[in-house]
């Protein structure tokens, strides 16, 4: 019984971290060339760094919508099936 709660628990875990590797990739590399360039231009601005990471970080949502709700989708139907397993 407790192996397979800490079977559900990694699996959780990775579901997770594979819905939100995108968006902190995107907003990881966005960041990174807005501080290259205002690094170079030394423009101190927050809202220059701020702003485009959010656009970009809505962006990478709405294209990646589909794939996250089919992962969704499969998980919960996975966790729903699995209910009988934990019960006894």
């Amino acid at each position: 019984m407790e192996a397979k709660l800490i079977g559900l628990g990694v699996e959780t875990f990775k579901i997770a971290l594979l819905l939100a590797l995108p968006m902190l990739a995107g907003g990881l590399i966005a960041g990174l060339a807005i501080s290259i360039f205002q690094a170079t231009t030394q423009i101190n601005e927050m809202t220059l760094s701020f702003v485009p990471k959010i656009i970009i970080v809505v962006a990478i949502i709405i294209f990646t919508m589909p794939w996250m709700m089919n992962m969704m989708i499969e998980f919960t139907t996975d966790i729903l099936n699995k209910i009988p397993n934990f019960l006894f």
